[in-house]
């Protein structure tokens, strides 16, 4: 089986062995690195040449997943070709490359199979989840105590998009970033609301490739686990870092531990509103998950397979 997901950052394929009722396990996995919203237009389009990357980035995770022998590919998109002005002509473009149709997601779809995910890692004695997920595009948000939750909510306030729109200079500055802070905060105060309503949570996740950033950065492995296993991030530590990292040059943040060349743009965007959204949800540290969307879409397909199969 493979996944390909078409995110505002990545194009990632992941390649994984399946079978019913059973856990993935993954063979291959193979990012190319876009960042999307460096191409678009002001008028909400894509640009010719961000298209042109995309569909090259797409026509290469096709041919690794023929070389890997997948017997079925499952491509989606999520919010950068979603809510592009020229979204249908980006979609039949990487439709024309893939030779298939493209799934594209909703984000309280993208929360539900990410939620789903998450549940499955860490298990139904978790109980309650309450979930963060910070992409390029959108910051999703779901909490529940079933497979699939109760609330689920996707904002605009993507690591990508607000470091366009209110940290565009390097490095941004204190007042950049109060400007993202205030904007997040009137972002999320209904949807906080909505999240506060429901019960108490028994584990706060985050599960994005930007959280997971940040806790090698500002956390902790967590007791029993190895750092690759399972970290732990405290607000007040990421809190901490914000301003350190406001003032420091993109370049130079590659340096620091867990920040990757691909986030060094977007990493204060992302702490900032993950911060933002921990306070108004009056969170004091999440965990960090390994699965994510990728697995939760694998996940969902195993499940259609095990009820398919004949008794």
């Amino acid at each position: 089986m493979g996944v390909l997901d078409i995110g505002s950052n990545t194009v990632h394929l992941l390649v994984a062995d399946v079978h019913p009722g059973g856990r993935p396990q993954a063979a291959t996995s193979q990012r190319t690195i876009l960042r999307l919203m460096r191409y678009l237009e002001p008028d909400g389009s894509i640009s010719e040449v961000g298209v042109r990357a995309l569909v090259d980035a797409v026509a290469q995770a096709r041919e690794t997943a023929r070389a890997e022998n997948v017997v079925e590919l499952l491509a989606t998109a999520t919010s950068a070709v979603r809510e592009a002005t020229n979204g249908p002509e980006v979609i039949a473009r990487i439709e024309a490359a893939l030779g298939q149709d493209l799934q594209v997601l909703g984000g309280e779809s993208e929360a539900r199979f990410t939620f789903l995910a998450v549940r499955r890692w860490f298990g139904w004695a978790a109980g309650q989840i309450l979930l963060f997920d910070i992409g390029g595009g959108s910051l999703e948000l779901a909490a529940g105590a079933d497979e699939l939750p109760d609330v689920a909510a996707s904002l605009p306030l993507g690591a990508g998009r607000t470091t366009i729109e209110f940290l565009p200079t390097d490095p941004p500055g204190e007042e950049a970033v109060e400007r993202l802070r205030e904007h997040a905060r009137a972002t999320l105060e209904p949807v906080a609301e909505m999240m506060m309503g429901q019960p108490r949570p028994n584990h706060v996740v985050g599960s994005s490739k930007a959280i997971r950033s940040l806790a090698k950065l500002a956390g902790y492995p967590a007791p029993g686990w190895s750092d690759s296993e399972r970290m732990l991030l405290p607000r007040g530590s990421l809190d901490s870092w914000i301003p350190r990292l406001a003032r420091i040059p993109a370049a130079a943040r590659q340096e620091l531990p867990g920040i990757t060349p691909d986030r060094t743009f977007q990493i204060v965007a992302a702490g900032v509103v993950l911060h933002t959204a921990m306070t108004m949800l009056r969170v004091d540290e999440l965990e960090v998950s390994p699965w994510a969307l990728r697995e939760g879409v694998l996940l969902r397909y195993i499940e259609s397979l095990s009820w398919s199969e004949p008794t």
